[in-house]
């Protein structure tokens, strides 16, 4: 049966929207969907075939069989999903083999020898630990313990950052509103301090002051927003530049000078109190932190037993997106495995429950040559005061426990909690419902999701 003209063309309609996966439900009066939305989400993470997953083993383990994939599909190892009908691999589940399984890695460290020395952020960190710790040293002996949080804080370093979010021409029909918001570093933090914005705008023309909102200080994501149309004929690219300092900070924990917690103030029970959706007390929580401190009574000693028990037992892995997952630290204890993040509110979660009250930071870290995203949090104790926490940078022989109540100036901190919402608000749900590190962008007719769009920033030392 022959089709009209009319039908011939919805159909080519419905085909380019089904490829730019942005305005069919729109287009077709369906309203949206998060259930549809995750869907998508998944399928983007859970893209790789049996065959491209073997066929990388098959580069460090030439005679890995069926049977031992088939294992490690079992057991998680190679993490996986049916989507649709079909068996399908994390987009990294390869790589993360060999990060996970000891015999595996160890078979890549024999055609691809780890460097022999410190190398990235562990290099300019093995430098830096020693002066942000003799530096703090040198103070606390003049002024004692009941210092000031700016005793605790050393090193500063100047960077200027150019930060941009691009959205491809042809991504969306040509007139559409974007709207853009880009992380901006925080004002509320001591070593994270001379804010200094100097433009932001869209394809290289600055916009004036009346069309940038920052958002509330308040706001536990600290952004910049804005908004342009698109173009039939080139990329649509938001931008914003500014400079800040950001410094060290470290706190000597004495022990026997931590003291009680007055359990009774609002910030004590905010900070130790669960949260929806990745700070749960679960069972099984409940039952690793009641071990990991059994006979244990000193807060200190108490976070430093669960510190060293994930620092240890968890080794780092690609992750799959946060909005995909219920219930983070619970995927960290089911899988062995986790990133920054994961780490981080597993840590946030056991302190918790045992009434040492954390809670989230993040942003990007910007060490010289290894720029990225990055998670961490801050703990308190009494007597102290709030302190950085690094769970994921963890013990190292450089600088032993220093990322439990230190850190190095190289970070820009945006986040000062989870899943909160932005300033001015989302319509739509973030395409990273947990952290926010890359910037959002989202239109009349939903959410623009990762693959949809890139981000870049580039830093200059000063």
């Amino acid at each position: 049966m022959k089709m009209k003209k009319s039908e011939i063309i919805l159909w080519v309609m419905v085909g380019l929207a089904l490829a730019a996966n942005i305005w069919l439900p729109k287009r077709l009066g369906q309203k949206y969907s998060w259930d549809r939305d995750l869907s998508q989400r998944l399928a983007t993470d859970f893209c790789r075939t049996r065959e491209e997953v073997k066929d990388y083993i098959r580069k460090y383990d030439p005679y890995v069989t069926e049977e031992q994939i088939d294992k490690w599909t079992e057991t998680g190892e190679l993490e996986n999903m049916v989507i649709g009908k079909r068996t399908m691999y994390f987009r990294n589940a390869g790589p993360n083999l060999f990060r996970i399984v000891p015999e595996m890695k160890a078979k890549k460290d024999l055609i691809e020898p780890p460097a022999s020395g410190l190398e990235g952020h562990q290099a300019i960190d093995a430098q830096t630990i020693p002066i942000i710790k003799e530096e703090v040293l040198s103070r606390l002996a003049s002024v004692g313990t009941d210092a000031p949080v700016e005793t605790y804080i050393a090193l500063p370093k100047r960077m200027r950052v150019r930060f941009s979010l691009t959205v491809p021409v042809n991504t969306l029909r040509p007139g559409k509103t974007l709207r853009c918001w880009l992380p901006y570093p925080r004002s509320d933090v001591a070593r994270q301090t001379d804010i200094k914005f100097i433009e932001a705008g869209v394809d290289s023309v600055a916009y004036s002051p009346e069309n940038i909102i920052f958002s509330d200080p308040g706001c536990a994501h600290s952004s910049v927003y804005m908004e342009a149309k698109t173009n039939r004929y080139k990329d649509v690219t938001f931008y914003e530049v500014f400079e800040y300092t950001s410094s060290g900070e470290w706190h000597p924990v004495d022990p026997d000078l931590v003291k009680e917690y007055d359990t009774s103030t609002e910030e004590y029970k905010k900070y130790t109190s669960e949260r929806e959706k990745h700070v749960i007390f679960t069972d099984r929580i409940k039952a690793v932190a009641d071990s990991l401190t059994e006979g244990i009574d000193n807060p200190w000693l108490q976070a430093k037993a669960i510190y060293t028990w994930i620092d240890e037992t968890f080794p780092w892995a690609s992750a799959r997106e946060y909005s995909t997952m219920e219930n983070i630290p619970e995927y960290v204890l089911t899988t062995g495995h986790g990133d920054c993040g994961m780490k981080t509110l597993l840590f946030m979660t056991l302190c918790r429950y045992k009434g040492i009250p954390t809670r989230w930071q993040s942003g990007l870290m910007t060490h010289p040559g290894e720029k990225n995203m990055h998670d961490w949090g801050e703990i308190y104790f009494e007597g102290y005061g709030w302190m950085p926490v690094d769970q994921s940078f963890g013990i190292t022989p450089y600088g032993g426990y220093f990322f439990l109540g230190g850190i190095e100036p190289y970070r820009l901190v945006v986040n000062s909690d989870y899943g909160q919402p932005f300033s001015p608000e989302k319509k739509y749900p973030r395409s990273e419902t947990v952290d926010f590190q890359r910037g959002e962008v989202e239109w009349e007719g939903g959410n623009l999701y990762f693959n949809q769009w890139d981000w870049d920033f580039q830093i200059e030392y000063l």
